[in-house]
């Protein structure tokens, strides 16, 4: 049974999928001030979906991860499944995550359902094609906190909810790039384009930098469109402060020095305190 759970879980790429779901669930604490019986239903629903178009993504993608060490020992290339069991299994949680999303809210369920398709339709197919995937692929991370604000009886063009699309579309482009600079051997070898053939370290490092300076702008504009406190805008400005130095190291080891951790405790940092002003606002 652990065993089994063991599978599932790397097929659904779960840690990816709480990330997720906790940028929903930031979203509904902006909205509400807490989280009730149906935001936590729509909550539910997100984990499920994004657990199904990461397990989709899988099924999609096997033979590309066989030729890459980071991802050959996902269930599907080491056989303990096959691409169409991963498929079922993937089509049942998007499922599950569509009627509960549903019963929450049927816009929140419209929006997960463009969000999959953007995921596993248009990102997909695009980045075997395009060096520069990353940017429309920044929409698939941008979704989840508006569907969270939704759920909690927002909308999804209010100001607030607007502000954290953009925050985490900004965020995802140079995460991505990060990753490319530490593993991007892999993706060509496994013979998909990416901007570090195409551009090269330093100016691909260059690029990121701006990219993060983007980042920290938007995090510090994000008091003025959601709940916060004089404390919060503090910490954030300190948060940015230490994550730029580390970008400014990046920059000057021209790709050298890469900031992966360093950008994904920003994320974590900023999701902490725009709840923590949801709550108390």
């Amino acid at each position: 049974m652990r065993r089994a759970f063991g599978i599932l879980a790397e097929l659904y790429k779960v840690r990816i999928a709480a990330m997720a779901t906790a940028t929903a669930a930031m979203g509904a604490l902006v909205a509400a001030g807490g989280i009730d019986a149906r935001a936590a239903l729509g909550l539910a629903g997100v984990f499920a979906l994004a657990c199904g178009a990461g397990g989709l993504n899988e099924a999609q993608e096997h033979a590309l991860d066989a030729r890459m060490p980071r991802t050959r020992r996902r269930p599907i290339p080491t056989r303990r499944l096959t691409p169409a069991q991963g498929t079922m299994l993937s089509l049942a949680a998007l499922v599950v995550g569509a009627v509960a999303l549903a019963i929450a809210r049927p816009l929140a369920a419209a929006l997960g359902a463009l969000t999959v398709f953007w995921y596993n339709g248009v990102y997909t197919a695009l980045k075997r094609v395009s060096t520069l995937a990353a940017i429309p692929g920044g929409v698939v991370g941008a979704l989840p906190p508006v569907i969270g604000y939704v759920c909690a009886g927002g909308r999804a063009s209010d100001p607030a909810a607007v502000a954290l699309a953009v925050f985490f579309f900004v965020w995802q482009v140079p995460h991505y790039w990060i990753l490319l600079m530490r593993i991007g051997h892999e993706y060509e070898a496994a013979g998909l384009p990416t901007l570090l053939a195409r551009i090269g370290r330093r100016s691909l490092a260059r690029l990121t930098f701006v990219w993060i300076a983007a980042t920290g702008v938007v995090a510090m504009m994000l008091p003025l469109f959601v709940p916060s406190h004089a404390l919060v805008g503090v910490v954030m400005g300190a948060a940015t402060f230490w994550l730029m130095r580390a970008a400014a190291a990046m920059l000057a080891s021209g790709g050298a020095v890469v900031v992966f951790r360093e950008i994904n405790v920003y994320a974590l940092v900023v999701m902490s305190l725009v709840s923590i002003g949801g709550i108390l606002g």
